[in-house]
């Protein structure tokens, strides 16, 4: 019995990984990078750093340092990019999950240098790394266009202790 019992849920398991690999990926545009996190999704680490509702989308902002972002994982030698700047969009109403789009972020540093980017989609949220070495306040602006075409755009301070 206890056999039985072990082959039917290795057979469940076995079974609904790719299904469920499957309905975590669905409706990612063909740019959406998969970054190889395992099973967690980044969106998940870390606290928030902003969120907000803008015409009807609800955007979550995290910021985290290389080193929680590539947990696991072989820093490529000569970054200089020290966080890792990611955004989640969702239907406010549906809570629904926006995956396709442009999204591009501006950050000026405590020194007003200024670096922009385009963030690009991966598993679900849309991402790029960043220069935040200098400790201070720093000013992030992001910009973008989801399915619908309307352009929205979010603004607020993170600081780097």
């Amino acid at each position: 019995m206890k056999k039985q019992l072990l082959m039917i849920a290795a057979a469940t398991l076995a079974f609904s990984a790719p299904a469920a690999f499957a309905a975590d990926h669905e409706g990612h545009d063909h740019g959406s990078m998969d970054m190889g996190h395992g099973d967690h999704s980044m969106m998940q680490m870390g606290a928030a750093a902003h969120q907000e509702v803008i015409d009807g989308v609800k955007a979550t902002f995290k910021v985290m340092s290389m080193k929680e972002h590539m947990k696991g994982m072989d820093m490529p030698k000569g970054m200089k990019e020290t966080h890792h700047l990611m955004v989640e969009f969702k239907d406010a109403k549906s809570g629904k999950a926006l995956t396709t789009g442009e999204v591009k972020s501006k950050v000026i540093g405590p020194d007003k240098a200024e670096q922009t980017k385009d963030l690009m989609g991966m598993q679900g949220h849309f991402g790029a790394d960043f220069d935040l070495s200098k400790k201070g306040k720093y000013g992030v602006m992001c910009k973008f266009k989801l399915a619908d075409g309307k352009v929205r755009s979010a603004k607020f301070w993170y600081t780097v202790k």
